[in-house]
């Protein structure tokens, strides 16, 4: 049996500037004159170059535009769509909490021969049939960027019988494939990191040499110990000497082991473009945004002068009035876009004074210990906007100082405090943490429990859960892989 019920529910909608807005912001410099590219090109209401004056009456505020009740309204999306996101904690870290849904854009690519293509021209110089070429190629389409063939050579296979209608089976594939991995760059078409190593020890120069000789032992019969760096292990399993064990292991480290490396050219080239720049003038700040962040945007004066002259006529004719509407949305279209834009300039600018006046003390020198703990509710409450706001901001932008070009998100950390009851930045206790690492004696290096006794001296009160969670932050390896000979 249906019953019916009233209830009531207060919610936020955004309307499609709001929404608008919002894109933009997260857009950093590098993306924006695309996306600017972009707008132009889907409305014809909208021009490059500086904005007539308008009388006083005349202008609109942006913020005046979130509460018109427009048309596109009945369109807007609820606010929950856009600002309950998981950002990582809104604490921001800053330890790689950029968003994961931001869309890849296209980047340049460096031109020239691609791996492939490199090795299809290897492959012709075999004294091949037509069949076995065609097995090669198969093969040679199986490997990665890295230079690694991963698909599994009975999928291989499979994919020669109904593709190619060639039949082959594995004998055959792993000879061709061992053609292949002849092939350079040294080490290519391998199917694991073991098989990887050995093939480029045993394309050495002089493959009898003592040194290569205990490099394959050690790869064939120790690799599990060599990659947890178990020393003593292969030393007493292999009965190799101390300065044997060394060569052969530094010779091992040389290797490449990612052979397709960077040759393929299909790798992404990125630049990185900073969205503030910071000039220090005898003590006084002074940040301005990057000229790519303001471009020149006005409304077509010619869709105005149409829209008028159609606004103004007899509305009966159905197509005149489909126009009319047409127009309309275009020249609204446009207004919003030049106001988010502007909009967006503001809140950068407002963001990043907020940000400099919380860390001016690093500004000074760039001593990254006289960071202060900052969080995004921090600068949230001091430019009254919110969180997911600033972390729109915090996210995907960066700032150009005299000590070179840092992202946003570097300035926000948790607090940390010492033994005398001072609040300090877990940067610093990092930077401190690093330091001890890079003075630690490689053959005994510090454990994570030696290392909280030690930063504990300093002052740093500090758990050896939260020394290993900066560890793995600063990318540092435990203690038993640090070790060397």
């Amino acid at each position: 049996m249906q019953k019916l019920h009233l209830s009531q529910v207060l919610s936020q909608k955004l309307s499609p500037q709001q929404i608008q807005f919002i894109k933009l912001l997260q857009v950093p410099t590098a993306e924006l004159e695309a996306r600017v590219e972009e707008e132009l090109e889907i409305n014809p209401a909208l021009e490059e170059g500086r904005e007539e004056e308008k009388k006083e009456a005349e202008e609109d505020n942006f913020e005046d535009n979130y509460e018109e009740d427009l048309a596109y309204d009945d369109n807007s999306v609820n606010l929950e769509d856009y600002l309950n996101e998981d950002y990582g904690g809104y604490k921001m870290q800053g330890d790689g909490n950029y968003s994961q849904d931001e869309e890849e854009r296209e980047m340049p690519i460096s031109s020239g021969i691609s791996l492939h293509e490199q090795l299809v021209v290897q492959l012709g110089f075999l004294k091949l049939d037509e069949r076995l070429r065609t097995i090669g190629k198969q093969l040679i389409g199986s490997i990665e960027n890295d230079g690694y063939i991963r698909r599994d050579l009975e999928a291989i296979i499979n994919d020669l019988a109904f593709s190619q209608n060639i039949e082959t089976d594995l004998d055959e594939m792993e000879e061709i494939l061992r053609k292949i991995q002849g092939f350079d760059p040294a080490g290519i078409a391998a199917r694991n990191l073991q098989e990887c190593l050995l093939i480029q020890l045993e394309r050495k120069e002089h493959p009898d040499d003592p040194t290569v000789q205990n490099a394959i032992r050690i790869i064939n019969e120790c690799f599990d110990e060599f990659t947890k760096k178990h020393f003593s292990k292969i030393q007493k399993k292999l009965d190799m000497g101390d300065e044997d064990l060394k060569d052969a292991v530094n010779m091992i480290t040389r290797l490449n082991p990612k052979p397709g490396g960077i040759s393929d050219g299909l790798v992404k080239t990125q630049y990185i473009i900073p969205d503030f720049i910071l000039v220090n003038t005898d003590g006084k700040f002074e940040v301005a945004l990057n000229s790519k962040n303001a471009p020149e945007l006005r409304v077509s004066r010619s869709y105005s002068e149409m829209f008028d002259a159609y606004d103004k006529s007899d509305k009966k004719d159905k197509k005149l009035k489909e126009t009319v509407t047409f127009v309309k949305q275009k020249l609204d279209a446009a207004k919003w876009f030049i106001d988010a834009i502007k909009q967006r300039q503001q809140t950068l600018l407002k963001t990043m004074h907020a940000i400099l006046d919380y860390q001016q003390e690093f500004f000074v020198d760039g001593d990254e210990t006289k960071l202060k703990p900052m969080i995004l509710k921090d600068i949230a409450e001091k430019i009254e906007m919110d969180i997911s706001t600033v972390s729109r901001v915090a996210n995907s932008k960066s700032i150009q100082t005299e000590f070179g070009i840092f992202p946003l998100k570097y300035f926000f950390s948790e607090g940390i405090t010492t033994e005398s009851g001072e609040d300090v930045s877990n940067k610093e206790v990092k930077s401190v943490l690093q330091s001890l690492v890079d003075e630690e004696n490689k053959r005994k290096p510090l454990s994570d429990d030696k290392l909280v006794k030690m930063l504990n001296d300093k002052g740093y009160n500090i758990a050896r859960r939260t020394v290993a969670k900066y560890r793995e932050q600063l990318q540092i390896p435990v203690a038993r892989l640090r070790k060397e000979l």
